[in-house]
């Protein structure tokens, strides 16, 4: 079945409804505005593929207070809850049958949560897809660097969706030990592992009828994603240690500051799973290339935290690298309320609350973690994926250049260059992946 309209609301002062096809989870949500007809005919504004329904098979209509749902003389029938209608007047949670076609009915009030905006286009043609994405029960994939605001924006999508009065529950996959993550997702039973004490529910459980956000999905342990998969795929979980399956009911929302696709094509991350979460996509840009919001930013931080800054000493802010973002943007404004409680803020204060010793980009994703080391700007795929490669032959061959090179297939000498381009450092990389072995 496929949807012929689909209407992004917006924010309106009206209670919205929505009918969301249960046959194909991936189908998304479709809004009722002042009217939706249904039927097999391309003449409606639902279009049913299905044999059971008729031409014109039914109409929804917004009334005053609520929607009206009437059957238009179908040979098959609507039905709401398993009941034939003729007229019905409709409930949050109905299930609706068109044949053999059903939709549950769900209704919103309008959200109050503010709406993200941005003074930069490209930033801005991003935050603009919040209202369609929110509206929608797929998968979200936020992408950005650290500190770029992805839990704020995962929230926003929350509090604006039709899930918004549900739980909003986060967890950290970068955060959790690997042995415990399982337990953390899906809950664990009494006695099935040492210090189970009792029967937990997992995030899965607790996030029911809301949103469940998985950040740093990109640092999940690769031996997890095919359980993840599977929950996301048949929407069921089963409690470690338990036989007992249970169903979900929960919209996902994921956040990285990886490169998820070159994950995949280094091994790191399962494709099936990569494809399964990047339905929907938001790439957020670094602060410092969005520099246009700095001092919106910069105010909405001052005047939480009640500190004011001179202009030339906000001259001297927007020419900061901001490796941290929008997160190192808040540390600063909360530290200089603290060094400098009720004081105009000058120039020369700066030295004291901006953090010059934080890691630069280059030094936070260092060679120990090579997979996150961030695309620059003239940095291509295919030598992320090079360099990569090399790291992964060289780990597998204990150092040894001239094996390394032949697995590759080129020069020994083209091997060193290559060791030399991309600063690989041997000895450090070989201890650090003896410790990895050790713990």
């Amino acid at each position: 079945m496929e949807t012929q309209r689909i209407v992004v609301p917006g924010l309106k002062e009206q209670i919205d409804g929505y009918l969301t096809p249960l046959s194909k989870s991936e189908v998304p949500p479709v809004y009722i505005e002042e009217s939706l007809t249904i039927g097999r005919d391309p003449s409606n504004q639902l279009v049913i593929d299905d044999p059971y329904v008729s031409a014109r098979h039914a109409r929804i209509e917004r009334k005053t207070g609520g929607f009206v749902l009437r059957d238009l003389r179908s040979l098959n029938g609507t039905y709401v809850n398993g009941v034939r209608i003729t007229e019905a007047v409709l409930s949050c949670h109905d299930r609706i049958r068109f044949g053999e076609t059903v939709f549950l009915f769900t209704q919103t009030q309008p959200s109050q949560a503010p709406v993200l905006t941005s003074k930069n286009p490209k930033c801005r043609e991003q935050l603009e897809r919040i209202p369609s994405f929110a509206i929608s029960e797929l998968p979200v994939l936020i992408t950005g660097p650290s500190g770029s605001g992805k839990e704020v924006l995962a929230r926003t999508i929350h509090a604006h969706s039709p899930r918004a009065k549900g739980p909003f529950v986060g967890i950290n996959c970068a955060a959790l030990n690997e042995n415990l993550i399982e337990s953390e997702l899906f809950g664990h039973v009494k006695g099935s592992f040492t210090g189970a004490t009792h029967d937990r529910k997992g995030a899965f459980q607790a996030a029911r009828g809301g949103t469940l956000f998985l950040d740093e999905i990109g640092d999940l342990p690769l031996s997890l994603q095919p359980k993840l998969l599977r929950a996301l795929e048949n929407n069921e979980i089963r409690p470690v240690g338990s036989d007992r399956i249970i169903e979900t009911d929960i919209r996902i929302i994921a956040a990285t500051h990886k490169n998820l696709a070159l994950a995949v094509k280094t091994g790191r991350f399962r494709e099936d799973l990569y494809y399964r979460l990047n339905v929907c996509q938001i790439q957020l840009p670094p602060l410092i290339e969005r520099i246009e919001d700095f001092e919106d930013l910069l105010f909405t931080f001052a005047k939480q935290y009640k500190v004011r800054f001179s202009l030339e000493a906000i001259k001297q802010l927007k020419k900061h690298a901001w490796p941290g973002n929008i997160r190192e943007l808040k540390n600063a404004v909360t530290r200089a309320s603290a060094y400098f409680p009720g004081k105009y803020i000058q120039a020369d204060d700066l030295k004291f609350i901006l953090d010059f010793t934080s890691p630069s980009l280059a030094d936070r994703y260092s060679i120990e973690e090579p997979e996150a080391r961030p695309l620059g700007p003239n940095t291509s795929i295919i030598k992320e994926i090079e360099r990569e490669m090399i790291i992964r032959r060289l780990i597998a061959n204990k150092g040894n250049q001239r094996q390394t090179a032949r697995d590759l297939g080129m020069p020994k000498s083209t091997l060193h260059d290559r060791i030399k381009h991309y600063s690989i450092d041997i000895g450090k990389l070989l201890k650090s992946e003896e410790e990895s072995a050790t713990l």
